[in-house]
Formats: C-alpha cells, structure tokens, sequence
C-alpha cells in the first residue's frame, strides 16, 4: 500500500504547454509520455495508436486539466516552468508588509463602525427652540 507522503509536494519541472502541445499534435504517438520520461508507456502508446484513441483523449483531459503526472510522481502543472514555486515567489518582506497592511484594514473598520453607529443613533437635543417674537 502506497502512502501519500510518497508523492512529491513540488510540480515538475517539465512544462505543462509543451505537454500540451504535444499531447494534442502527437498525442497518439505517446510523444507527451516520452517528454515526461514515461517511455514504457510511451512505447505502448505508440504501439496502440493512443490506445485506439481512448488513451490520448484521457491523457489530453488529465495534462489540460492539471492531473498528468511525470515518471517522478510529480504533477505537470506549470505552464512556465522557468517561473518559481509559490513557496519560492514571495519574499518574508513581502508577508510583513502584508501583516502591517492586515491591521491597518482592520483598524480602519473598527473607526468605520464607530462612525456608523454615531450616524444612525443621532443626539437628540433637550428642546427644539420655537421662534420667539421680537
């Protein structure tokens, strides 16, 4: 039984659009297998003619949707590859500042309720002045 702490967290390396390229020019010949480094299934594929088309639709489905996998385990679901991981992307600067601007919108609606609530319970003056003659 295989656990999941097996399958690698991080996607692959190779390209989703060039997987999807070829999947969809050259899919019946497995050429996205053998760009993964699936080459036994890539054989099969190449001899079956895509698994008589099922295959390459399923594989085509899977690599457009985000669920293909590469010969590691790893998920083919950048289409950039050249870009960094999430994780890689945003900087410890980049959470503080995000922290900071957090509780300045926080304090911000705090006074914001505040002002609501003294405009809808307006003071009520002890007595309207009448208009005395003069």
């Amino acid at each position: 039984m295989s656990s999941l702490s097996a399958v690698p967290d991080f996607p692959s390396e190779k390209s989703r659009g060039v997987a999807t390229a070829l999947a969809s020019l050259l899919g019946v010949f497995g050429a996205h297998r053998f760009y993964v480094g699936k080459t036994g299934t890539g054989v099969l594929m190449l001899c079956s003619i895509g698994g008589l088309g099922i295959w390459y639709l399923y594989d085509l489905i899977t690599i457009v949707g985000g669920a293909f996998r590469d010969a590691e385990g790893r998920l083919v679901s950048r289409w950039d590859p050249a870009q960094p991981h999430q994780g890689e992307s945003l900087s410890f600067e980049v959470f503080e500042e995000l922290s900071a601007i957090r509780s300045e919108v926080s304090e911000l609606a705090e006074r914001l309720d505040f002002a609501e609530r003294l405009l809808a319970n307006p003071r009520i003056e002890d007595k309207p002045r009448s208009s005395q003659p003069r």
